[in-house]
């Protein structure tokens, strides 16, 4: 059994920061990758930040330039600094780890709202 648990989430105002922090815990060998997804209401679930073993980094082209992905393998941790913060941020922010398969954290809601 693998666990993510996430945290960071909340209410900002446009314009501001939040840094969303997932741990993975458990039956972990090796973490391949982990990375972060948002699900707005209505939408589908999308790929916001990814960061390999490696370090090899993918963002949406939304959120390049303000937000960015950090990794501490030693830790097990991903981290996702947001920076000027939008309303179309807002979104329930998704954990994934890619170890054999794939591993979802419970997700944390971030809302940008004056």
């Amino acid at each position: 059994q693998v666990q993510l648990v996430e945290s960071g989430g909340g209410l900002v105002q446009p314009g501001g920061s939040l840094r969303l922090s997932c741990a993975a815990s458990g039956s972990i060998f090796i973490i391949n990758g982990m990375g972060w997804y948002r699900q707005a209401p209505g939408k589908e679930r999308d790929l916001v930040a990814f960061i390999t073993r490696g370090g090899r980094i993918t963002y949406s082209d939304s959120v390049k330039g303000r937000f960015t992905i950090s990794r501490d393998n030693a830790k097990n941790t991903v981290y996702l600094q947001m920076n000027s913060l939008k309303p179309e941020d807002t979104a329930v922010y998704y954990c994934n780890a890619v170890i054999v398969s794939d591993y979802w954290g419970q997700g944390t809601q971030v809302t940008v709202s004056s």
